[in-house]
Formats: C-alpha cells, sequence, structure tokens
C-alpha cells in the first residue's frame, strides 16, 4: 500500500503543487514519502518538523536545502527555497511539528515547486493553518491501514509465527504497520500476543523496549525529548544499543531515531521523576535557546526564563523575537517590563504584530511606551480603531518622542477611519510638532496626500528619500499609489522602479517586489506612451502642466517607464526575443511581469503583476492566456479590473457587466469607463453617475458617455497618459459621432494609434468600424510590417493544427513566451483578434508565407 500511495503523489506531483501525507503513528507515512523520493528523478531535498524545535523560524525548510533562509520576510523565505529546490521535490516529513513560518510558506512553495510532507494524525496545527493547508494542497492523502493479507505477509517476515499467532497479530494490529512488526517480535520471543483489550500501538512499543538495557532507554528517551537528531556522546552509552537493536541509524546530523513516535513513547513511559531529571541533563548539554525549553518542561521556569533571555541577547530577526516571546509567556514568571518592550519591539520587526500586541496586554500599566507600541501593533495588525483606544490616554506630558510617536497613530488611525476628520488631526498636530520626526512627518505627507493638498507629491517623495528604511518604503508606496491613482503611470512606474532598485540593495524581497510590480502595472496601462522605446515618451508628458517627476530615493529625478536604473528582475539583453534593445516594449513588459507572477509573492505585488501581465495578453489577443493567468487572482483591484476588461475585449460584454466598484482614482474610472462600453455592447442602459475623485481623463471620458458628445477631447486628455484609453475614446467617437466624415476619421486615427502601440484587439474593433462605414483598409500599420518571418509562419502552422503553446514550443525548441512573442507578432501583421483567425488569415494569403531561407 505504501508503494501504491507513493506512486499516486507521484502523478499529483507531475507538476508544481503540494501532496499532503497523513495517517496516525506507525501508519507508514514516512515510508511513502521514502518510496516517492527514491522514484523521483533529478534532486530531492528532505527536511521537516522537529518536536522540540517548533519556535525555531523556517527550520524545517532549512533542514531541506541545507541553508540558513530569511524566516521574517515569507515570500522571501519561500523565494529562497524555491530557488534551491527548482524543478526537484521538496519532502517535509513530520510537518506536525513545523514552525509557523514554514506553513505559512508552504502555500507559496506549491504555486512552483513539486512539494510532499507527511503530517501525523491526530495533530495540533491551529485552525487557521489546518484551512491553509488543504486549500493549498492538490491531493490530500491519508494512509489506509495494511489490508489482512499484506498485515500477515509483513508479520512473517518480521518474525516466525504459527498460523494462529500469526492471525491474532494481524487481528490486534488493526492493519498499523508498527504496530505488526512490534507484535510480531514479541510473539517470536514466546510471549504470545497481547490481549485485545489494551492499546495494541502503545503495547507494542512497551514491549519492544522492555527489552533494553537501562542507558539504551534513557538515550531513546533523549532522542524523543530532543526532537531531532544527536551525536552519540551526547546520548550516552546506550546510543550503540539502540544502533544494534535498529531502534536508530547513524546520520550526518547525528543518531536518529528510525520511529520518531518509538522516541517520543519512550520519553513518555518515563516516571514524572526521571523525565525532569532528563531535561535537566539535556539543558546542560544543549545550547540556550534548547535549554530554555527543557529548563521549561523540568518545571524550573525561573531557569528557563534566564536562558532564554541569554539565547535572545546573540540571535537576530524573527528568531530573537521568538525566545523573547517565549520568556514572556512562560507562567508564574514576573517579566520585566523593559523585556516586554523589547518582545513586542522584535516581534514587530519580525512581522508578527499580533503577538506584539499580545505581550503588551497584561491587565496592569507598563507605562506610556508600552502604550504606543501596543496602539502601533494593533495598527499594524489591522485595527485602528483599537490602536485609537489605546494611544489616545497617552499625555501630552509625555517625552517628545512618545507623544510624537502616539500623534502618528492617532492620525493614521484616523486617516483609516474618517479622512476627514485626519484634516482636523493634522492642523492640530502640526501645531504641536513645528518640526516633526520622520515617521510623524511621513504620516502627515500621508494625509496631505489623501486630500491633495499642494505639494503632497514632494512631501512624500521626502519622507521616502532617506531616515527609517520602514518609513521610507511606506511613504514611496503611498507616492506610487497615489501617482497611479491620479493616472500620472510614467511618475508612478519612475517612483516604483527606484524604490524597487533601492529595496534590492537592502535585500527588502517583499517590499522590492511591490514596487516593481507596480511599475510593471503602470508600464503596460501606460503602453507605448510610458516606454522610452517610443520617441518623444518623457516623465513630464504625464504631469499636467509638463512639471518634471518628484524625486524618488536616491534624489535624483526618476526616469519614465522602462529605466535606466538596474532592473532585478530584467532578462539579460538578448537572452530571448523581445528582449533585445530594439524590442517591442509590449513584449518587454509582458516578460518582466510574468518572470515575477513565477515567483512567491506578496498579495499586492501578486496582483500587480498578474494585472500587468494579464493586461498585455489581452490586449495583444492572448485572451484564453489572460483568462487563465485571472482565473485565480481577481482579489487586487487591478486585476479584477483586467478580468471584467479582459472579458470585454473578447466579446463577452454580460461579463464585463459587472456593477463598477466603488472608490476612487484612475482604476475606479476605469472600472466605470468598462461598464459603459460593456452597456453599449449589450445594448442595455448604461450605468449612470460618475464618481468623484477621477483623474481628469476618466472624469472627461465619462462625461462624453453621459452626454454622448466630446469622445475625441476626451482622447486627447489620455495623449501621453494611457495610449489604450486614448484608443477607447476614438472607438467611442467612432460608434457615436453622427457625421460619417468625423467617425471615420475617429477610427482611422483609433486604428494608427492601436496599431502603432501592438493592442490588437482595439486595432481589430477600429477595422470592423471602419467596414461599417465601407472603408476597406488594404494596407497595415507601421508597425505591422509587409509579411510574417518563417518562425512566426511555423508558430501558426501549429497553431492551426490545434497544438497548446508548450507542446510548439517543444516542437520547436523554443521557450513558450517566444512562442506567445511571435503569436502577438503575427496577429498585429494580420489583423487578427485571436491566434486561430492569425492561423487562418496566414494561410488564406500565400505573400504571408516566406521562403524556407527566412526561418528564424
Amino acid at each position: 500500500m505504501p508503494q501504491d500511495l507513493a506512486a499516486v503523489a507521484a502523478g499529483h506531483l507531475r507538476r508544481p503543487g503540494l501532496v499532503v501525507v497523513a495517517g496516525p503513528p506507525g501508519a507508514g507515512r514516512s515510508t511513502v514519502l521514502r518510496r516517492l523520493a527514491e522514484a523521483t528523478p533529478g534532486a530531492v531535498h528532505t527536511g521537516g518538523g522537529l518536536a522540540m524545535l517548533t519556535a525555531v523560524p523556517a527550520l524545517a525548510l532549512s533542514r531541506a536545502v541545507r541553508a540558513r533562509l530569511p524566516a521574517h520576510d515569507i515570500p522571501l523565505l519561500a523565494e529562497a527555497v524555491r530557488s534551491r529546490v527548482r524543478g526537484g521535490l521538496l519532502i517535509l516529513d513530520d510537518l506536525q511539528y513545523a514552525d509557523a513560518a514554514t506553513l505559512a510558506a508552504l502555500p507559496l512553495l506549491a504555486a512552483h515547486c513539486r512539494v510532499a510532507v507527511g503530517l501525523r494524525t491526530p495533530h495540533r496545527l491551529t485552525s487557521d493553518a489546518d484551512a491553509a493547508l488543504r486549500a493549498a494542497a492538490a491531493a490530500w492523502l491519508t494512509v489506509p491501514p495494511l489490508e489482512p493479507a499484506a498485515a500477515a505477509d509483513l508479520a512473517r517476515r518480521t518474525a516466525t509465527l504459527d498460523p494462529g499467532t500469526l492471525d491474532a497479530v494481524v487481528a490486534r494490529a488493526g492493519g498499523n504497520p508498527l504496530a505488526i512488526v512490534a507484535l510480531a517480535r514479541q510473539a517470536g520471543t514466546g510471549r504470545g500476543a497481547p490481549g485485545a483489550d489494551i492499546d495494541q500501538v502503545a503495547y507494542a512499543i512497551a514491549a519492544a523496549l522492555a527489552d533494553l538495557p537501562r542507558p539504551a532507554r534513557t538515550a531513546l528517551a533523549a532522542l524523543g525529548l530532543l526532537g531531532r537528531p544527536a551525536p552519540a556522546a551526547l546520548l550516552g552509552p546506550g546510543a550503540a544499543d539502540l544502533l544494534a537493536a535498529g531502534l536508530a541509524a547513524d546520520t550526518a546530523a547525528g543518531l536518529q531515531p528510525t520511529s520518531g513516535y518509538v522516541a517520543e513513547t519512550a520519553a513518555g513511559l518515563l516516571d514524572g521523576a526521571a523525565r525532569t531529571e532528563l531535561h535537566r541533563r539535556l539543558a546542560e548539554l544543549t545550547a540556550p535557546a534548547e535549554a530554555a525549553q527543557h529548563l521549561a518542561a523540568a518545571g524550573d521556569l525561573p531557569a528557563a526564563h534566564r536562558r532564554a533571555l541569554q539565547a535572545a541577547d546573540r540571535a537576530t530577526g524573527a528568531e530573537r523575537a521568538a525566545l523573547l516571546l517565549f520568556a514572556c509567556d512562560l507562567p508564574g514568571i514576573i517579566v520585566d517590563p523593559r523585556v516586554r518592550l523589547a518582545a513586542a519591539d522584535a516581534a514587530l520587526a519580525a512581522g508578527r504584530p499580533h503577538a506584539a500586541a499580545r505581550v503588551l496586554d497584561t491587565g496592569a500599566p507598563l507605562g506610556v511606551e508600552a502604550d504606543v507600541l501596543r496602539a502601533e501593533a494593533l495598527l499594524q495588525a489591522g485595527d485602528p480603531a483599537a490602536a485609537r483606544r489605546a494611544a489616545r490616554p497617552v499625555p501630552d506630558a509625555a517625552a517628545a518622542s512618545v507623544v510624537a510617536a502616539r500623534d502618528r497613530i492617532l492620525l493614521l488611525a484616523d486617516l483609516a477611519t474618517d479622512p476627514g476628520l485626519a484634516t482636523d488631526t493634522a492642523d492640530k498636530i502640526t501645531a504641536r510638532h513645528p518640526h516633526p520626526p520622520p515617521g510623524l512627518a511621513a504620516a502627515l505627507a500621508a494625509v496631505r496626500a489623501a486630500h491633495r493638498t499642494p505639494g503632497w507629491e514632494h512631501d512624500l517623495a521626502s519622507n521616502a528619500a532617506g531616515g527609517d528604511p520602514l518609513t521610507a518604503r511606506w511613504s514611496a508606496w503611498q507616492l506610487v499609489e497615489h501617482l497611479t491613482a491620479d493616472a500620472r503611470l510614467a511618475d508612478a512606474a519612475a517612483v516604483a522602479r527606484d524604490a524597487a532598485a533601492a529595496c534590492a540593495t537592502e535585500l527588502a524581497y517583499s517590499w522590492q517586489t511591490r514596487f516593481a510590480a507596480a511599475a510593471d502595472f503602470a508600464d503596460a496601462l501606460a503602453g507605448a506612451a510610458a516606454s522610452p522605446a517610443v520617441p518623444g515618451a518623457t516623465a513630464s508628458a504625464a504631469v499636467p502642466g509638463g512639471t518634471a517627476p518628484p524625486t524618488v530615493p536616491g534624489g535624483t529625478p526618476a526616469p519614465a517607464g522602462l529605466g535606466e536604473e538596474p532592473d532585478p528582475f530584467a532578462f539579460p539583453a538578448g537572452a530571448d526575443p523581445g528582449t533585445a534593445e530594439g524590442a517591442d516594449p509590449a513584449d518587454v513588459i509582458h516578460r518582466r511581469a510574468a518572470d515575477l507572477t513565477d515567483r512567491s509573492l506578496p498579495p499586492d505585488a501578486r496582483g500587480y503583476a498578474t494585472a500587468a501581465t494579464a493586461l498585455v495578453e489581452a490586449d495583444t489577443g492572448l485572451l484564453a492566456a489572460a483568462r487563465a493567468r485571472l482565473a485565480e487572482h481577481t482579489e487586487h483591484p487591478a486585476a479584477a479590473w483586467v478580468a471584467r476588461e479582459a472579458a470585454w475585449l473578447d466579446g463577452q460584454p454580460d461579463r464585463a457587466a459587472q456593477p463598477p466598484a466603488e472608490g476612487r482614482g484612475l482604476l475606479t474610472g476605469l472600472d466605470h469607463i468598462t461598464a459603459r462600453w460593456a452597456a453599449h455592447d449589450r445594448g442595455a442602459a448604461p450605468p449612470t453617475g460618475i464618481p468623484r475623485g477621477l483623474p481628469g481623463p476618466a472624469r472627461r471620458t465619462l462625461t462624453a458617455w453621459a452626454t454622448g458628445t466630446g469622445f475625441t477631447a476626451a482622447a486627447d486628455t489620455w495623449a501621453g497618459t494611457a495610449v489604450r484609453e486614448q484608443v477607447r475614446c476614438l472607438l467611442a467617437a467612432g460608434a457615436h459621432e453622427p457625421d460619417p466624415g468625423r467617425a471615420v476619421a475617429a477610427l482611422l486615427a483609433a486604428e494608427q494609434l492601436a496599431d502603432t502601440a501592438g493592442l490588437t484587439v482595439l486595432a481589430g474593433r477600429a477595422r470592423r468600424g471602419l467596414r461599417r462605414h465601407h472603408v476597406h483598409r488594404d494596407t497595415r500599420g507601421p508597425r505591422s510590417g509587409t509579411q510574417l518571418t518563417g518562425r512566426e509562419t511555423d508558430v501558426l502552422r501549429l497553431v492551426a493544427a490545434g497544438e497548446p503553446t508548450r507542446r510548439i514550443a517543444g516542437q520547436l525548441g523554443i521557450s513558450a513566451e517566444t512562442v506567445d512573442t511571435h503569436i502577438r507578432a503575427a496577429m498585429r501583421k494580420l489583423g487578427a483578434r485571436t491566434r486561430t483567425e492569425a492561423a487562418a488569415l496566414a494561410f488564406a494569403h500565400p505573400d504571408a508565407q516566406p521562403p524556407r531561407e527566412d526561418r528564424r
């Protein structure tokens, strides 16, 4: 049965995914994982949780990849593991002992790696962890009991038994392999099988241990208490007997029990005094962090507290936070308020705001510094109302730094719950702090940005340019999002690129990917307007009045769009078609964003990267690819709008006609514009009302839809900002203009712009509009060329044969991304709306097929 289950697991892991192998003690989970590893070609990375080290961040994963990992940043942790595992297999056993960071990283890893885990049941994972694991799992395989015939065969291979004893062993073992082996060995000694009224597994283990010398039982119990391999010298004279009895194996990490459950049971069979004494001995022989756990288990809580603090002094990051929280959570210990403050501060730095708030919630006053720190933790935990309640009692007479921190929290809490009130709060704080410290200055800048007070962008940029790294990144993110909301896409991309580069030098992976993805989305939405490959594109073109872009981290004006700063996510020049100098800007943006989506990302980065990639795919006619990409990632507002836009581009206005999103800014405006187009195509009444807080181009466009006129003027407002929206306005002008001459002029302009920018679907819509006016186009735009290349024809021939992208890539020896690039280029040249239409057009016109020597 383990062999069959290993084959089932291997079937599920032909592609990236997570398989959970679950079962009770002794059921054979580890055997399934071992056989899966043996049957897997290529690299296999094996690790797992350890009973006494569940608090050590990322330990289970570190054991698998044999490297120290960045547990403070879960997406970075997942990316660090992914970069090592790649196409191999990651196996984690004893997941019931895995640390929180490992459990949090598993869903991210499952999207990119093949992962198999073993989980003993029943387990003590939290309900949230269990739910996340089940949601991420491609398969949850429960190891079933052995069938009677297989159980009998295992018992016969273990010991020579007469038929009656064999039947008794099989019946009483309940199909559990561990119980079968232990009971068969017991019966083979002539002592017979036990009665049916006792726990067969527990009896089997106790019987197996009864024959061991006392030093061996103590050594096995020590392995059970340690929960990890240990050197023979640490285990004492019984280590050799364990090896001889087959209860332990000698590995590079030390002696490891053959069955972790047997070792834990051996520890459980110790009486209270013996168990306490063994914990004390282990505390003397292990490192301080582990010793603290043993001292706590021995009941010496004061010593455990002291040892944990000693270990915390030498630790950093998430490990330091875990040790300090452990020291504070020991029952009956009076904890110095300074230790609680240090624990909360470390927990916040490690991204654990809930733990930081909890450690300061003692019911007794800890001082104003603790009140402010707890309020900060509640704010980061997403509870601004509770943060306001925690910070409000801090008096004005407190130290200036404490008052400034209090005011920052109150201001941000107001901004999150009542933006109007935040303005009044900001005025009072400004009067109280003429020269605010950096954190408070950043919060004041955020309020000014929310209300678009003149100079807001330069205030945010100043806070993003220096000071505390977290404050700088937060300010830069506020700046990027506000610039995007105002349709200043070139500026948003420039700020985001510079911020991503700064984060790369500081190894701030989650922030780096957020900024890189936001820049890609801004570039994808702007189209040719943002790309330096298009003549005349500058950052100032996107700024009303032609003003210069804001200063970003580093202190210099940022380049527009695809900036000249080194891009940590860019493909090397010439590495593949579409990335070399002079390549199609849409292909460059698509490759960069698609590369991001192949990584482990935080939610904001995932949303923006998915939206950028899918928007380019939809605009260039790869609608099926866009739909597939968006199928599971529409929670983010940008991805949600692109999903509706892709449905409209695909000729499915019913799917695009969902109620527009509520809110302010560019995405809200785009959602309403798409809803107007969907209603137009369905012949339905359009939505009414124009939301407040929209950027000028979106507001002018919706006004044109409301009045039925002014689309050409609205198109002019999108010039230099978003080519695709300029084209959509011109298409609307062609649809609404009663004068045929003006309608044709608008459609011709839309066709030229769309063809130049590579907007295949919108260009096709312009041509259909022209045909309704009996205007037939025999030539293509400047990017269409006159003839397909040989490689484009090869690709389309396979498309016509019904081959999917990956099979085409395999047959031609190129990447799937390169196949998509050739399809998009051919669609542009042929004016096709879909890949199937391109294939049909290619072979309907002989002049589209080049001579064989042009194959490239």
